[in-house]
């Protein structure tokens, strides 16, 4: 799942670093993500994982880093079943 995310987020959070510097838990909003484009990379993960986030999962705090996205996907999707 964090290889899925981590993708989207070199391709969609328009990152300050390079990729290879981009750990699990690092601050997405630190390394230079923008509140456009967390909205943009919340619709690729949407899209790509087959799966929308509710409004209490529409915060900051969720997308601040690949750990805490993979995080609210996975139980999204454990809710959802198979």
């Amino acid at each position: 799942m964090n290889d899925r995310i981590r993708r989207l987020v070199i391709e969609h959070a328009r990152l300050a670093i390079a990729p290879a510097d981009l750990h699990d838990d690092s601050d997405l909003y630190a390394c230079g993500m923008t509140s456009h484009a967390s909205v943009t990379l919340m619709l690729a993960v949407e899209e790509d994982l087959d799966l929308e986030f509710p409004d209490r999962l529409l915060t900051r705090e969720v997308f601040s880093s690949i750990a805490s996205i993979a995080t609210a996907a996975d139980g999204l999707r454990a809710v959802a079943g198979p």
